[in-house]
């Protein structure tokens, strides 16, 4: 008889790609809500990639993403992994909880009424 050697357990290798869980999606989609109700924002996609995942938002379905919303667990431990960036690709605000760094969108739901 051939001896066969155990089958090893799993290692806790990354996953294939970064996504944005339920949580994660709900607070940005309440933000996008709004944002559109205001008629700022018209359409949105959504990239897991390997490394990032991107929430993008647009003005107009064929321009360039107004703003982007990332997510990098790599970078948990050091500046946070969720970043918002601007169309110029300026970084708007960093962190490590969502709802803090959306509040630098939120302030543009904000006007004086006339």
């Amino acid at each position: 008889m051939n001896a066969v050697p155990p089958t090893p357990f799993p290692s806790a290798c990354p996953p294939e790609q970064v996504a944005f869980d339920r949580a994660e999606l709900g607070v940005i989609l309440t933000l996008y809500g709004r944002m559109v109700a205001a008629g700022e924002w018209r359409d949105y996609g959504i990239s897991c990639l390997r490394e990032v995942a991107v929430f993008s938002i647009f003005r107009r379905t064929a321009e360039h993403p107004l703003y982007r919303i990332e997510k990098r667990p790599k970078l948990r431990n050091r500046q946070g992994m969720y970043a918002v960036i601007g169309m110029d690709g300026q970084i708007l605000k960093r962190g490590q909880e969502l709802k803090t760094v959306l509040r630098v969108l939120e302030k543009k739901l904000i006007r004086p009424v006339d």
